[in-house]
């Protein structure tokens, strides 16, 4: 049985490496734990870079407060003025190992309506704008702004557990990377 470390405790992000593991390695066991570290960027991050700079950072700080464990993964949710106008919504995600390869993914992106754009640029955290404009408590860690706004066609595991899969990848492609 291999350890996963999960820097984060919210259980959305839990499951979503849990599906991408299951989903790359159906064939092999993994036990999955969520630690909260720091992310050593803001609480909203706002540019890519800051957002791939917040998900190495846990991955870093998850494997130092469990090195004991196989992989060490780190995600963190991102915005970014985009140049055709508005605020787009990603994340990144690291995967560590304990044999010192890496891995990246992306999720995908979308762009988020003017009234929860209106409150980010106003230094809300995204969880908290959604909150505000769609009459929910503690989105996040449910359906997030994926969910809500797709109204659960795409949810936040989904968006998350693909970008999981393609961290994944030099991990299913040892050969390769």
């Amino acid at each position: 049985m291999q350890r996963v470390v999960v820097a984060s405790t919210n259980p959305v992000k839990i499951n979503a490496v849990r599906e991408g593991f299951v989903r790359m390695f159906p064939d092999e066991s993994f036990e999955f734990e969520g630690i909260s570290v720091p992310s050593g960027v803001s609480d909203q991050p706002m540019t890519d870079e800051e957002t791939y700079t917040g998900a190495m950072n846990r991955a870093v700080a998850a494997e130092e407060h469990v090195p004991e464990a196989d992989f060490w993964v780190g995600l963190e949710g991102g915005i970014e003025e985009h140049h055709s106008g508005g605020l787009c919504v990603f994340g990144w995600l690291a995967v560590r190992s304990r044999t010192g390869k890496c891995g990246r993914g992306r999720t995908a992106a979308f762009f988020l309506p003017q009234a929860v754009a209106d409150l980010v640029h106003q230094g809300f955290e995204l969880g908290t704008a959604d909150d505000q404009v769609f009459g929910r408590e503690n989105s996040k860690q449910a359906n997030g702004a994926t969910g809500i706004l797709t109204k659960d066609a795409v949810t936040r595991t989904d968006q998350y557990s693909q970008a999981m899969v393609l961290a994944l990848i030099p991990f299913k492609n040892k050969d390769l990377f």
